[in-house]
């Protein structure tokens, strides 16, 4: 690999920071973790240069190598729960917080249609960037996406229906 993608490594770890902290944070269920996840998958990323032959984006790359560090640190007693969600909602009076709900009802969707889901809304990565970072067909992605769309609408009536 030439010394430029060295460069362009470095390059999207600066301009997407915060979209790997966001979705490693979501999958890990932890901050310090999803940073730990994050700088170790960049430094891993750095090493191995060479096994990125330019077949696809070099970001989709990026992607797979965080996605699976976070989920490696994955502590098995913490409940994913993305952190933007756990912490944007107001309490009743009761101390019930109808976001925990929400963060309830995402954590209990498979661990695929999560992963899609935090990849298209927390990276804002496009159907084919998804597809590339999980190593899954395009398909796969918007048959996932839809999935989890269905499962959380259905299961969010179900509670207006109480």
């Amino acid at each position: 690999m030439s010394g430029s993608t060295v460069g362009e490594i470095e390059a999207v770890y600066r301009s997407r920071f915060p979209a790997y902290l966001r979705v490693a944070v979501a999958i890990a269920g932890d901050e310090e973790l999803a940073r730990d996840a994050v700088h170790d998958a960049f430094v891993r990323a750095l090493r191995h240069r060479a096994r990125y032959r330019g077949e696809g984006r070099l970001e989709a790359w990026l992607w797979r190598i965080v996605v699976n560090e976070a989920r490696r640190r994955r502590s098995p007693t913490v409940q994913v729960v993305p952190a933007e969600v756990a912490d944007t909602g107001a309490s009743s009076e009761n101390g019930y917080h109808e976001t925990d709900h929400v963060a309830a009802l995402v954590t209990a969707l498979p661990e695929r249609q999560r992963l899609i889901l935090f990849l298209r809304y927390y990276a804002d990565l496009d159907y084919a960037a998804i597809a590339e970072a999980l190593d899954v067909a395009p398909g796969t992605v918007a048959a996932s996406l839809n999935a989890a769309h269905a499962r959380l609408r259905a299961r969010l009536e179900e509670v207006d229906r109480c």
